[in-house]
């Protein structure tokens, strides 16, 4: 059994077998010095640590005692849809005082997570990390092996925190431009650049630091279900190789990670293994996971992840014996969305001409305007919409090019000209290489989706796409609406996929946030531009006026869900059904 901690729950047991019995439960938890209840599994927040091994068959008998309808959806798992836990798709969910039966056969190994996909209950501490051992080993030797699952909790009610975000989209950002700011700017520019760079994000009713939807006005940022001044502490011995299985299972924080004084080696992406690569810095969104191996030199280490909008963090420690603690790094200071982010390639300006104000190449007010009015860019609705005759359906877009290569020819549906959408992108940018706004020219080296390549054996499905379809992640921040093509969940029809036909998704960000895109029941493949396969994920982080592509192979029949992994965007609309037949 887990030991009890201070904030009301026990820390999570490791369950490892072919057979687990789970119990869904309220319980009081205390993270933040205020009592409160949380939704745990087996007792504890996060659920258990269950360990699976490749090949297995696995039962899992799910008992609900809450006094709503629950469920359990096993993130990234390849398995057959009504084992997938999505209810209204793969069952109806699990009604109170009722046990259901998960049986399927395990065919991955890697990290994983698994969490409740009903209403907000995830929000409330229903996630645990899932660990599948290779069926021949995996060939990493450590000495030490770390689960690092980070999650944001609210003392708030979730319903409530979702109807402000509904009456003001930008309720809990307290980052808002400052008069320091526009100081700051004025040193930097001159005074009409400073004037001008201020009057355009007036003018578009847009928010250069609208990072993040929810922020540490609200949030508690846990680190394996501790908040920062809980210390969890994993213990080594120097010189010794560690593994840390790094599972973002927050509601609605992207974290940036980093270790100071120590460099992360990054062997695993979503499960899967990659090619080492040795960074400073990597940036995930809710759903994705990261398996590195860090050799710790000196007695203790802090590892520091704090949240995209820069307004808190998770830490836990790195020790030779419980009871040290490194320093805490400062915040970074939040930068500002840039033009490229807003706007995209600009006419060929990528990220890399693109300074954190974005503004350095634009020389005085006037360019920036006609950057902005030009049809570079982003069309907005208030008079600037492209000739509504002109849209046309891209869902099933079959492609009048080859196939070998992504499309890079833009196409807005006709019904991303509605209310739904309040900003489209026309010259979006790939930019795989791009590792975000606040990481730009950090001075750590930081990882990028660039840096991500499956190693051999990995991405064994290469043969050519059959068709390609585009669909673009749209929203409305003053409706606080979040959609595909347009259409939130309930106005769209499903999009049909046929068993084992390779295909191509085209998934262009025409808002600007970023999405963690998790499509259920298949690999995304990734590709760069040029149409070469990258790397294998389950969850693809898509950054503002950014256009990526992958493959798919639909290895079982059934319907699917496809959503934003920001619980709150999913629900406002961004989700989609997929149905393979």
């Amino acid at each position: 059994m887990g030991k009890p901690t201070a904030y009301g729950t026990r820390s999570p047991d490791v369950l490892k077998g072919t057979e687990f019995d789970l119990v869904i439960d309220q319980g009081p938890v205390n993270f933040t010095g205020q009592a409160n209840t949380g939704i745990m599994i087996n007792g504890s927040i996060p659920a258990p640590t269950l360990i699976w091994r490749e090949g297995d068959i696995i039962t899992l008998r799910v008992t609900n005692r809450l006094s709503v309808p629950t469920s359990v959806h096993w993130h990234g798992i390849i398995l057959p849809y009504q084992m997938d836990g999505v209810p209204g798709l793969s069952y109806s969910g699990i009604a109170p005082g009722k046990t259901f039966t998960y049986r399927f056969r395990v065919q991955q190994s890697g990290t994983y997570w698994y969490h409740s996909h009903t209403g907000f209950q995830e929000m409330s501490g229903m996630y645990g990390s899932l660990i599948i051992l290779p069926r021949e080993g995996d060939g990493v030797k450590v000495d030490r092996d770390f689960v690092v699952q980070l999650s944001d909790w609210t003392d708030e009610n979730p319903m409530e925190v979702f109807a402000k975000l509904k009456q003001q989209s930008d309720y809990y950002n307290y980052a808002q431009p400052t008069m320091g700011d526009f100081f700051e700017d004025l040193s930097r520019y001159d005074l009409r650049t400073a004037l001008a760079k201020r009057e355009m994000w007036n003018e578009m009713r847009m928010n250069p630091t609208d990072l993040a939807d929810l922020s540490a006005s609200t949030l508690t940022y846990l680190f394996n279900g501790q908040p920062p001044n809980g210390n969890w502490t994993g213990i080594f011995k120097p010189g010794e190789t560690v593994r840390l299985r790094f599972v973002n299972g927050a509601s609605n924080t992207f974290f940036d990670v980093r270790i100071p004084n120590l460099t992360m080696t990054v062997i695993q992406a979503d499960g899967q293994n990659i090619e080492p690569v040795s960074v400073d810095e990597f940036r995930f969104g809710p759903g994705e996971t990261y398996d590195v191996l860090v050799t710790p030199k000196d007695d203790v280490y802090t590892i520091f992840a704090q949240s995209m909008d820069r307004s808190g963090y998770a830490k836990g420690t790195l020790a030779v014996r419980d009871g040290l603690s490194a320093p805490v790094p400062t915040l970074d200071k939040i930068q500002w969305l840039t033009m490229a982010d807003m706007m995209g390639a600009m006419g060929g300006m990528d990220h890399s001409s693109m300074q954190h104000g974005g503004m350095q190449h634009q020389g005085h007010e006037q360019s920036m305007k006609q950057s902005m009015a030009m049809e570079h860019g982003m069309s907005m609705n208030q008079g600037m919409s492209m000739d509504q005759s002109m849209a046309m359906d891209h869902s099933q877009h079959q492609g009048m090019h080859s196939l070998a290569t992504p499309s890079q020819k833009v196409r807005h549906a006709a019904s991303e000209y509605g209310p739904s959408v309040d900003m489209r992108v026309d010259m979006p940018r790939t930019s795989l290489d791009d590792p975000g706004v606040g990481l730009r020219d950090n001075g750590r080296r930081v990882l990028t989706l660039d840096d991500l390549c499956s190693v051999d054996g990995v991405l064994t499905d290469t043969n050519m796409p059959v068709r390609e379809l585009e669909l673009h992640l749209t929203g409305n921040m003053e409706r606080y609406t979040w959609s595909f093509d347009g259409l939130e969940f309930g106005k769209s029809t499903p999009v049909a996929l046929k068993h084992n036909e390779r295909v191509r998704i085209i998934l262009q960000n025409d808002t600007m946030m970023t999405h963690p895109m998790h499509l259920h029941g298949m690999w995304s493949d990734l590709e760069d531009a040029q149409g070469q396969l990258r790397v294998r994920r389950h969850t693809i982080p898509v950054q503002p006026a950014q256009r990526i592509s992958f493959l798919a192979t639909p290895q079982e029949v059934g319907r699917w869900a496809w959503h934003c992994h920001l619980l709150f965007h999913m629900d406002a609309g961004m989700f989609r059904e997929v149905l393979v037949s």
